[in-house]
């Protein structure tokens, strides 16, 4: 345990270490250098930053849980998103970067009003702290708390562990995203990116070959023969409850909540709107879609080796207590298989890429935050005259008090019925869909009013939250939900627009923030990204026809629980 203490901690200061090194020269007092890294990010760091930025403990304990409850489904929200990068790509940044953009709100304002601006930068706000860093402390926190034995060491209860866990990892990724700015968050992104590619894939490897007593291809024959075929699935019946994904929402809620993710979800976006022109800031989103694409081989797969590792106890792959706990909680099944298949020497290592991973989501959530309190709220409301220093300043107040509340709801998630991944994904249904409406109709519309993105997001939180307490839709995945109601949003947003325009037809300006030459091999990279998601299906789709999915089972102390 020593030297994994050790070894976490060499790496996660030599992350620090370049990072300041990088840094070191860069102006921070002005607010495209704290907010947007000057306008400098090229496509390589602007990849590994969307890909670290998104992954994170929230994916591999949530996914992974999934997969060990499920089957192969859950690598929709992996390999579905490089078609939405794509669209981002090719779609999106050009309007972006044609406007200057800052922050999503911003163009709302531009487009729409004040009013509107400010109600969707408090909607996201709100979504950071209730849900987004709240969630990423909590799964961050489960999984050092295993492996650190945080709670035995100090006597404390499994919770209380946590949270003492949950309160370190704020402080340190507060740290990075209130004083480093974004560049600090996008070098140190990168360099966690490599080691987490690396750790992540570590994982499958040793668990196959844990399997097959030192040989890979003889434990991926175990793999493969042993555990259920339905397990290796990954299109799931229409009829599916969360967590599963049933197959329809792969083309229509799939759809709406990837393109507010990688489109107008301001924490993911601010890395490719701090791009040096539109060439770079295109290559980054469509490498990112590639990377991607390698979610499902060292992510969703650990939950079915975890799942044949603890099919029998007899074997000894893990203690009658893990398997006793698995059967509790799924979302344990990730740290469960890091500390069983891992070699000591590499768990100081992995911890440490583990830990980028969660400071990478954090300090990128709390980062996008103080940009949208401190350009969207405060200087319009509190302080219009107020000097790029004077925002700083009090970008980092906030950042530090936002760092604390997240710490404080952080526990919250633990009492998720389904699993904290998909209690993620289901509050963001909140305010995904009125800001996508809002964004597409504002990019490809010139008549549609302000009036109509205010009436369009109030109907959907009152909707929304309508459909969480009726029967009816219980039974009816929350997916399908958000597609319906996406559909609806836009076409009241165009009925108002029809019966009530704009004064004036809105005229998208070029401000000449950057070069917007587009990447020359833009299209033909797309396409490849595409056909490389196609494949991924390809490999994961049912032999036999689809059947509703019978109760996953897992064996421990010779009872049997379901997952």
């Amino acid at each position: 345990m020593l030297f994994t203490a050790v070894t976490f901690i060499a790496f996660t200061a030599l992350v620090a270490v370049i990072a300041w090194w990088r840094t070191r020269d860069d102006d921070l007092s002005t607010q495209d250098g704290y907010f947007l890294a000057g306008r400098s990010l090229t496509g390589p760091v602007i990849a590994g930053s969307l890909m670290l930025t998104n992954l994170s403990t929230e994916q591999l304990i949530g996914q992974t849980g999934q997969s060990f409850s499920t089957n192969m489904g859950p690598i929709a929200w992996e390999v579905t998103s490089a078609a939405a990068l794509v669209i981002l790509a090719l779609v999106f940044l050009p309007r972006y970067l044609k406007m200057g953009l800052t922050t999503v709100p911003e163009f709302l304002e531009n487009r729409y009003d004040s009013t509107t601006k400010r109600i969707v930068s408090i909607m996201f706000l709100l979504g950071y702290l209730l849900t987004y860093l709240p969630t990423v402390l909590y799964s961050g926190a489960l999984v050092f708390n295993q492996i650190f034995e945080v709670d035995k060491r100090m006597g404390v209860s499994q919770m209380q562990g946590v949270i003492i866990t949950a309160v370190a990892i704020g402080i340190v990724g507060a740290c990075y995203a209130i004083f480093g700015g974004l560049k600090a968050v996008a070098v140190s992104d990168t360099i966690n990116g490599i080691g987490l590619i690396i750790g992540g894939f570590m994982i499958p490897i040793f668990g196959l070959l844990m399997l097959g007593n030192d040989h890979f291809l003889a434990g991926l024959r175990d793999l493969i023969s042993v555990v259920p075929a339905e397990k290796f699935n990954a299109i799931n019946p229409a009829n599916a409850m969360a967590p599963m994904i049933p197959w329809p929402v792969l083309f229509t809620g799939m759809v709406v909540n990837n393109m507010f993710y990688w489109c107008t979800n301001q924490a993911i976006i601010q890395r490719a709107l701090g791009a040096k022109n539109l060439c770079e800031a295109q290559r980054g989103a469509i490498f990112a879609g590639f990377l991607k694409c390698c979610g499902p081989f060292f992510i969703t797969i650990c939950g079915l080796i975890c799942y044949r590792m603890s099919m029998d106890p007899a074997e000894g792959f893990f203690s009658a207590e893990h398997i006793a706990n698995l059967a509790q909680n799924g979302d344990l099944a990730y740290p469960t298989l890091i500390l069983n298949v891992l070699p000591k020497p590499l768990l100081g290592f992995f911890a440490a890429v583990l830990f980028g991973a969660i400071l990478s989501s954090f300090n990128s959530a709390l980062n996008s935050s103080v940009t949208l309190y401190t350009l969207d709220i405060h200087r319009p409301l509190f302080n219009p005259q107020a000097t790029d220093a004077q925002l700083v300043r009090i970008g980092k107040i906030f950042g530090t008090v936002l760092a604390i509340v997240s710490i404080c709801v952080a526990p919250v998630v633990s009492f998720a019925p389904s699993g904290l991944y998909d209690f993620l994904q289901s509050c963001f249904g909140f305010f995904n869909v009125p800001i996508l409406a809002a964004v597409i109709v504002g990019l490809f519309t010139r008549n549609v009013p302000a009036r109509a993105a205010k009436v369009s997001i109030v109907m959907h939180v009152v909707l929304y939250s309508i459909s969480k307490f009726i029967p009816a839709l219980q039974n009816v995945h929350y997916l399908y939900v958000l597609a319906v109601l996406f559909v609806l949003n836009v076409a009241v947003m165009l009925l108002i627009g029809k019966i009530s325009p704009r004064a004036t037809p809105y005229v998208m300006q070029d401000v000449g923030a950057v070069d917007l030459t587009p990447w020359k091999y833009r299209k033909i990279a797309a396409i490849g990204a595409l056909c490389l998601m196609c494949c991924v299906y390809l490999l994961f789709l049912p032999g036999d026809e689809i059947e509703p999915p019978a109760p996953l089972t897992v064996f421990h102390s010779g009872a049997q629980a379901a997952t």
